[in-house]
């Protein structure tokens, strides 16, 4: 059962890096968006974690100043028995000093431990904020030039000939217009040829009656 479950997970995954994959290859910047928002994550993940190893720490160091006064505490109080004659309590008081002093080495080392951890962390952090941010404009350089690109792409797709088309658009545009202009002016001219007539008729006979 296990055999076939962690077959179907394999499956799973690889059809997923199949579609990833080809969806790369069609539009690289939406792959590099989902590459990019899977590193916010895993940065978040990070910051969560240097949250916890800071309190970790602070948790450390109250338990080792607990321990540390609670020694010194029972040092007094053992002191105190002595004088009194109270053997028992003095012992027990001696004891107690003895577990708080070992508690309050141990809580000291795993606060040195933890606070140079923490630091490692907060390092790589930093280091993965900076990449990350770096990331961020690259992709924006990335679009960029990609719309760039595109946009030759497209200009080139308007003007350019091509070898299939004797003409490209904007060749065509051209003679459409000079078409479209051509008959425009002629029908201009035929709607005003009656009109231009019938004032030279007029003028000769003006002319005749003088």
């Amino acid at each position: 059962m296990t055999n076939i479950f962690t077959r179907i997970k394999e499956s799973i995954v690889s059809d997923l890096h199949y579609a990833l994959d080809q969806k790369e290859q069609k539009n690289p910047i939406a792959a590099l968006n989902h590459y990019l928002r899977q590193s916010e994550q895993e940065k978040e993940k990070v910051r969560q974690l240097v949250e916890r190893q800071y309190k970790l720490k602070e948790e450390f160091f109250k338990e080792y100043q607990l321990a540390k006064n609670l020694a010194e505490k029972r040092t007094k109080q053992a002191e105190i028995a002595e004088q009194a004659g109270e053997e028992q309590l003095h012992e027990f008081a001696l004891r107690e000093h003895q577990e708080y002093i070992a508690r309050a080495e141990r809580m000291k080392a795993s606060y040195d431990e933890a606070a140079e951890a923490l630091e490692v962390l907060e390092q790589k952090y930093e280091n993965m904020k900076h990449k990350l941010k770096d990331m961020h404009l690259r992709r924006m350089e990335l679009m960029g030039r990609e719309n760039v690109a595109r946009a030759n792409h497209q200009i080139n797709r308007v003007i350019d000939e091509s070898s299939d088309k004797p003409f490209s658009k904007f060749t065509e545009m051209e003679r459409y217009i000079e078409g479209l202009e051509h008959r425009v002016n002629n029908s201009y001219y035929r709607s005003t040829f009656d009109h231009k007539i019938a004032k030279l008729e007029k003028k000769m006979d003006a002319k005749e009656q003088f």
